[in-house]
């Protein structure tokens, strides 16, 4: 394995970041900005608010995002051609309303240069309320107490509301409140702090406007209520801010308020003395549209302040408890006396309802809505990695995530059509449902998201048994995708009746193979669309004809089509290497020579940013799982011996360039005996972001990451599996931890799940009693519980050394030797192999200087 994917020891400061298991805690101000500010966002899917300080500096990158709110532009390709993506879309910073600056003496309060006699800032899981503590010592001497909160309804998905707690300890002063709204997208604070945007030398970064993105259309204010509108200039969509202020003092507090088009001010000015206090709160309310005026966004923040005002934040607050006491209920994963560890997972959880609960079908970008890293951009990642979180422990946050692909179905027709295929093809990232990848060839030719749609959507029915929402929608989008690799493979003949069917010209995940045929992970996921879409489309003639008809009708299905389907899938060729006893990537993958990533200086990783694409794709290297993704997803199609030769194969060559590959790995790592490496995988999802391990995480937080978290417990570790609807479970415990606790909601029925190192045990929390199998022995689950002795947690393989790539020196099946090597410096003197064969058959390589 990667040595970089090696986690020794806890990876996070924890001088400055303390250990809790319910908080992320910062003990001090400082470190990376851009990576605290990520780490401590507050958002609800809708709505986000990078951890930026009250204050508005120090600062790496203020971001206030709207899901699914962004600007258009146009791709200027340099050499252009037929059916490339034409529209670029980026997400908007909308205008900030976490300011909130404080001046005591006229002194501004900057915590970077502050005299601090304490500090601490904190978000707790369970309330989902960001917090700050903190005793300033003036330069005049004067010591005052200041308490922030900042919060975004779950309960109400366009609110945020702040509040400062002010308490003069010692000395008098005068003191001032500036409250603001500012849009940093195309203006400056008072600081004269630009919007901060990415050079786009690195392609996971956002796009830098050269225009001005937010047209002011109408601002206004009152004695205490501020609202700033806009809309954006290409892409034409409308956004309201209001902001209402109250406050509350024995002492008395001026109060002056004004707005402009690019900014809205709301000052306090009182003067305080020791034991006096000042609380200012502050509810803030956005609300975007696609199409509507903003006068009548204005209305609808209106009302939502109006309902504040009405019921107070407080009242808020505890909706926000009782949200989060639900969700921790169906979701907790507990794994008693790692602190350590217990904290990252439930950091990671909260992120992941942070970045899905109230998407409510906006979809679920890849990182949510706590940057502007991808552009803002939905990928596969979503329906792979996060859906089935949901579907096991929140289905209606699943639907919702689902009916975003069923919502731009119109629009993948129109672009299966645009590259002459049937059926339909969703956009491989996107916003509005156009395709918006640039370089085609790691983009748009990832036909795969067709099938990850696919697998998604029948997860969540055979999980849930949602027939409504299947039956009215899902299986329309199993069929138009069924069609799309009907039509887009071919049949080959063998001269000997066997006929196989073939995939050509796609990219798999890996990104650094590109454009090939018969990419394993895509055929081996086609094969399961087209089986699935079969079955669906014959099931809901016999269970419901009413829907079957209206379904034929719509998208002119003739009777015949499920039969070719069925038979695509029979023929799909999935290909295997006798020589090397494994599953090619695809039909050329194995006459690369191999990419020594043992040699490769830790300097030149990712590889995406140190060699062209060009000088990648002539190797056997991969940046993501790809066939090892496969194995999990259709690991019943696969032996335990294919999954080992595969995993033990492909895992010395996978760079750990992604962030969706680690946690993929330890699944599959656990299930064929790797326990070491997959503990070491595990990590290196789980600490992702809260260590920074690739370097990006002021980008914003790796949301599939963290869903793959969720699945690196819960199907890796507690080796949980679902096959068509039955649930299996297969342990795989790591001998450090001696239990691993998770619920699991399945067809309506919360079922919390206990693993030890010698047993497996169910109890019904909710719903109707259900079965599940544990190593092929049937299990009913009733109120009284139920339970598995485990003999073992599997294989142990952890002495086998993953470092070395498989077969260097072996002969392919043409009789060519395999061997390894890392692109050379120009610069260097010139260097080439020569190659002695030994009395076996295999090499060893000797350095000649030319």
């Amino acid at each position: 394995m990667n040595p970089r994917d090696v986690i020794t020891g806890d990876p996070v400061d924890r001088q400055h970041l303390p250990v809790d298991e319910w908080r992320l805690v910062e003990s001090r101000p400082g470190g990376d900005l851009g990576q605290l500010e990520t780490l401590f966002t507050v958002a609800n899917g809708y709505l986000g608010m990078r951890g930026t300080p009250e204050e508005g500096r120090p600062v790496h990158a203020h971001g206030t995002f709207i899901n699914g709110f962004h600007e258009t532009w146009q791709i200027n390709h340099a050499e252009s051609a037929f059916g490339f993506a034409r529209t670029g879309q980026t997400i908007v910073n909308v205008p900030d309303s976490t300011v909130m600056k404080l001046y005591v003496d006229d002194e501004p309060l900057l915590v970077d240069t502050a005299e601090l006699e304490t500090y601490e800032r904190a978000i707790d899981f369970r309330e989902g309320v960001l917090r700050r503590d903190l005793i300033w010592r003036t330069p005049a001497g004067k010591r005052i107490r200041v308490r922030t909160s900042r919060m975004i309804s779950f309960t109400h998905r366009h609110l945020a509301q702040m509040t400062m707690e002010l308490e003069m300890l010692d000395g008098s002063a005068p003191v001032a409140v500036s409250s603001q709204v500012i849009n940093r997208q195309d203006g400056s604070d008072d600081f004269g702090v630009h919007g901060r945007t990415a050079q786009k030398d690195d392609p996971r970064r956002t796009t830098t406007f050269d225009h001005r993105v937010l047209i002011p259309h109408q601002d206004w204010h009152s004695e205490r209520r501020m609202l700033l509108g806009y809309r954006t200039a290409d892409s034409d969509m409308s956004l309201a801010i209001g902001a209402d202020h109250s406050v509350y003092s024995d002492l008395e507090v001026e109060q002056l308020v004004s707005t402009e088009p690019d900014q809205g001010k709301h000052v306090f000015r009182t003067q305080m003395v020791p034991g006096s206090t000042l609380r200012i709160t502050k509810a803030v309310s956005y609300h975007s549209s696609a199409f509507l005026p903003v006068r009548e966004l204005f209305d609808r923040c209106r009302r939502t302040l109006d309902r504040v005002r009405q019921d107070g934040l407080a009242h808020f607050e505890a909706e926000q408890r009782s949200f989060l006491e639900d969700f921790w209920g169906r979701t907790d994963v507990r794994i008693p006396g790692h602190p350590v560890e217990q904290q990252a997972v439930r950091w990671c959880l909260f992120q992941l309802a942070q970045a899905t609960a109230r998407a409510d079908g906006l979809g679920v970008g890849a990182k949510g809505v706590t940057g502007s890293g991808y552009e803002g951009h939905y990928f596969w990642d979503t329906d792979v990695y996060v859906v089935p979180f949901l579907t096991f422990t929140s289905p209606r946050w699943a639907r919702n995530a689902l009916r975003f692909r069923v919502d731009l179905l119109d629009k993948a027709r129109e672009r299966a059509r645009e590259l002459n295929q049937r059926g339909a093809l969703f956009p491989w990232r996107t916003i509005n449902g156009d395709e918006a990848s640039a370089y085609y060839a790691a983009g748009t030719a990832q036909y795969h998201i067709d099938a990850d749609v696919a697998h998604s959507l029948a997860q969540y029915a055979d999980v849930t048994g949602d027939l409504e929402f299947y039956d009215r929608e899902g299986i329309e989008v199993l069929a138009e995708t069924a069609r799309m690799w009907a039509d887009l493979g071919f049949w080959r003949s063998h001269g000997d009746d066997r006929h196989e069917f073939h995939i050509h010209g796609v990219t798999g995940p890996d990104e650094y193979t590109t454009v090939v045929n018969n990419n394993m992970f895509t055929n081996v996921m086609a094969r399961f669309n087209l089986r699935r879409a079969a079955e669906a489309v014959r099931s809901l003639r016999e269970r419901n004809p009413v829907e079957y008809e209206h379904l034929a009708a719509k998208i002119d299905l003739d009777d015949a089509e499920p039969a070719q389907w069925e038979a695509c899938a029979e023929g799909m060729h999935v290909g295997r290497d006798e020589a090397f006893g494994i599953h090619p990537q695809d039909d050329s993958f194995l006459d690369k020579e191999v990419w020594d990533l043992p040699a490769t200086p830790p300097e030149a990783l990712p590889l995406l940013l140190h060699f062209h694409p060009l000088v990648i794709y002539r190797f056997q290297v991969l940046k993501q799982a790809d066939v090892v993704l496969a194995l999990f997803l259709r690991g019943s199609e696969f032996t335990l011996e294919e999954k080992r030769a595969d995993f033990e194969y492909y895992d010395p060559i996978t760079t750990g360039d992604s962030s969706l590959s680690s946690v993929v790995q330890s699944i599959v790592a656990s299930e064929v005996g790797h326990h070491r490496a997959a503990l070491d995988y595990f990590h290196a999802g789980l600490f992702a972001d809260l260590a920074n391990l690739h370097g990006n995480t002021a980008d914003g937080v790796h949301i599939a990451s963290a869903g793959g978290v969720w699945n690196a417990l819960v199907h890796g570790f507690g080796g949980m599996r679902q096959d068509d609807g039955a649930i299996s479970f297969d342990p795989r415990l790591p001998v450090s931890w001696p239990e691993l606790v998770f619920p699991l909601t399945v067809r309506g029925s919360r079922v919390s799940t206990r693993v030890t190192q010698k047993r497996i045990e169910f109890t019904l929390e909710d719903g109707p009693e259900i079965e599940v199998s544990v190593r092929g022995q049937s299990v009913r689950i009733t109120a009284v519980g139920a339970g598995v002795d485990l003999e073992d947690q599997g294989p142990r393989l952890d002495d086998t050394d993953l470092s070395e790539p498989v077969g260097l020196g072996d002969r392919r099946a043409d009789g060519s030797i395999l061997t390894s090597s890392v692109p050379a410096d120009p610069d260097s003197p010139w260097e080439f192999p020569v190659v002695t064969e030994d009395p076996d058959g295999r090499h060893e390589e000797q350095e000649a200087r030319a």
